[in-house]
């Protein structure tokens, strides 16, 4: 199952996520090719690892808009419940150096990240992609945006027939009383370990992945969180929508019989009634 542990090392957070189940069901529903599969699963995971700093009902949208083949991507989520989708799922490109040209497919451009606060009003703070690769450009926001040093890592496994095999990350997050020769240390120790999804497939527990990022450090872990792909989409949603679009649009919808909605978010198709086009046309009339 898909989890998220969370675990503190002398003033220091560190979050570690497996993410495998999720990430596949999201390549399946938007028919994702690897690289777009890759890049879509990265995104989900670091939404997933922010989300997991914030407090119960607050919700975190990161938002990678490059100039590569992939277009847009969107991860969304709150409580261990992620919802996410690339705009160019359709997306093929060689690998480069034995490896999927995730970089190269997202491109350059700007991260943006949306913290929805429960008592607050919402927070968005952005910053210019330095590299495509989704969790160095996340690391990066954070630093220029939000001026916290972190850490993050992000990796996604995709097997020749598509399928994801393994796909996680981890956030190392400093605390501002954070002892500088402690994030040092721990530096050298994640640069000296494998990539993320090395340890997911070699069989490594989160709770081992905690521990070769903390050295010889003592740790404590706190909790553990299930992780899902779940979307906010619902009939009752689309017909929300349906009160949106054109007089024109609706007629047409009329004439045609029927009409469907499609949720970005997760591909799910709500197939509205002529009853329910019409329904909606009295609405308006009477309103």
């Amino acid at each position: 199952m898909d989890r998220l542990v969370r675990a503190t090392l002398s003033g220091i957070r560190v979050y570690v996520a497996q993410t495998t189940a999720l990430v596949d069901e999201a390549r399946q529903r938007h028919a994702c090719l690897p690289v777009a599969a890759a890049a879509l699963g990265r995104a989900l995971t670091g939404a997933l690892l922010l989300a997991a700093t914030m407090k119960e009902k607050e919700r975190i949208t990161i938002r990678i808009d490059g100039d590569g083949p992939l277009g847009l991507i969107v991860a969304d989520a709150s409580e261990g419940q992620a919802r996410g989708y690339v705009l160019h799922p359709d997306v093929d490109l060689p690998l480069k150096n034995g490896k999927l040209a995730v970089g190269e497919a997202v491109g350059r451009g700007q991260l943006s990240v949306s913290r929805v606060l429960a008592s607050a009003m919402p927070f968005t703070g952005s910053a210019e992609l330095v590299s495509g690769e989704i969790a160095e450009d996340l690391t990066n926001y954070l630093y220029v945006s939000e001026q916290t040093p972190s850490s993050i890592a992000l990796g996604v496994l995709v097997e020749p027939d598509g399928s994801v095999s393994a796909a996680g990350g981890y956030f190392i997050q400093a605390m501002p009383d954070s002892n500088p020769v402690l994030l040092e240390y721990l530096t050298q120790t994640v640069l000296a370990l494998p990539p993320v999804t090395a340890l997911l497939s070699g069989g490594k527990t989160l709770e081992e992945i905690v521990a070769a990022i903390a050295g010889d450090l003592p740790f404590t872990i706190h909790d553990e969180q299930p992780l899902f792909f779940r979307c906010l989409c619902s009939r009752a949603r689309a017909l929300e929508l349906l009160g949106t679009v054109s007089e024109g649009d609706l007629e047409e919808m009329i004439a045609e019989g029927a009409a469907e909605i499609r949720c970005h978010f997760c591909n799910d198709v709500y197939l509205l009634t002529p009853e329910e086009l019409e329904a909606e046309k009295k609405r308006r009339r009477s309103a």
